[in-house]
C-alpha cells in the first residue's frame, strides 16, 4: 500500500453511455484504493442506476466538497454537479444534454487539478455528437484539456505495459493526418516524448518513429514522407541529442 495516495478525479463521460458502467465495476475492485483516492466528478443518480445494473453492493454517496470524501472500499464519492435530468435520460442515444454534462465534468476536473484539490485525472469515455449537439466544437479530451490548460505543445501517448505510444496527429481523419505529417510536427513530439519518458524515471529514453507508407515508402516509390520530413526529424531529433531511429 502507498503511504501517498494521489487524488484521482474521474469524469464520469457520456451520463447515456458505457461510461459509468465502467467506472462502478473499476471501483468495485478493492486494489484500487489501495493505490490512490477515486472521486468521481460526474451525477450521483446516473452513477447509482449504474451500480444497480451492474449488481454490484456499493454505496454511492454525493458530496459537495472533496473534504466530505471517505475514499473507503465499498463507497464511491461523487462530486455532484447535478446536471443530469434523470427521468428524462435515454440510454444509448446522443443529446445535447449529456453532451454539455461532460463538458462540465471535464471542466470541474481540470479546475480542481490546477488548484491542487486533485492530483490526476482519468476520463470516462464521451459521446462527441453529443458534445457537438451541446454547441462546442470539440475533436476530443487531449485537445479541450489542452485548450483549458494553455498547453500549446502537447501530444497524446498510449501506455500497455512497457508500450508506449506518442500520436503525431490526433482526431481527424486519415486523408487530414497524413497532411500533419510534417518534420516540424514529429520532432516536436520526439521531444515531447523524450521528456515524457525521463518524467517517467526512464534516464536514456530510446524512441522508434514509425513510417507512414507501406515499407517506409520503399526508396520513394510508395510515398516520399519518409525522406522528405519522418527521416530529417529522426535525424535532428538526434543531433539534439536524443536516442531516435
Amino acid at each position: 500500500m502507498l503511504s501517498f495516495k494521489p487524488i484521482v478525479a474521474i469524469t464520469m463521460g457520456d451520463a447515456a453511455g458505457i461510461g459509468p458502467e465502467i467506472i462502478v465495476k473499476a471501483l468495485s475492485q478493492e486494489e484500487i484504493y489501495d493505490l490512490c483516492k477515486p472521486l468521481v466528478i460526474g451525477d450521483a443518480k446516473v452513477i447509482k442506476s449504474a451500480v444497480n445494473f451492474s449488481h454490484l453492493k456499493l454505496k454511492v454517496t454525493s458530496i459537495l466538497d472533496i473534504r466530505d470524501c471517505k475514499f473507503e472500499t465499498g463507497e464511491i464519492d461523487v462530486l455532484d454537479l447535478k446536471n443530469i435530468d434523470f427521468d428524462n435520460l435515454v440510454m444509448g442515444k446522443p443529446n445535447p444534454m449529456c453532451g454539455k454534462a461532460a463538458i462540465d465534468y471535464i471542466r470541474k476536473a481540470v479546475e480542481l487539478t490546477l488548484r491542487g484539490k486533485t492530483h490526476a485525472i482519468s476520463t470516462a469515455p464521451i459521446n462527441k455528437k453529443a458534445v457537438n449537439m451541446a454547441g462546442y466544437k470539440f475533436t476530443g479530451h487531449t485537445e479541450f484539456i489542452a485548450e483549458l490548460t494553455k498547453t500549446a505543445d502537447y501530444a497524446m501517448m498510449l501506455i500497455a505495459g512497457k508500450l508506449k505510444v506518442s500520436h503525431v496527429t490526433t482526431h481527424m481523419s486519415l486523408r487530414e493526418a497524413c497532411k500533419f505529417v510534417r518534420k516540424e510536427r514529429i520532432l516536436k513530439v520526439i521531444e515531447l516524448t523524450h521528456k515524457a519518458l525521463k518524467d517517467m524515471g526512464i534516464n536514456n529514453p530510446k524512441i522508434a518513429v514509425a513510417a507512414l507508407n507501406p515499407h517506409s515508402g520503399e526508396g520513394g516509390l510508395f510515398g516520399k514522407e519518409e525522406n522528405e520530413e519522418i527521416l530529417p526529424a529522426v535525424e535532428e531529433a538526434v543531433n539534439r541529442g536524443i536516442v531516435s531511429i
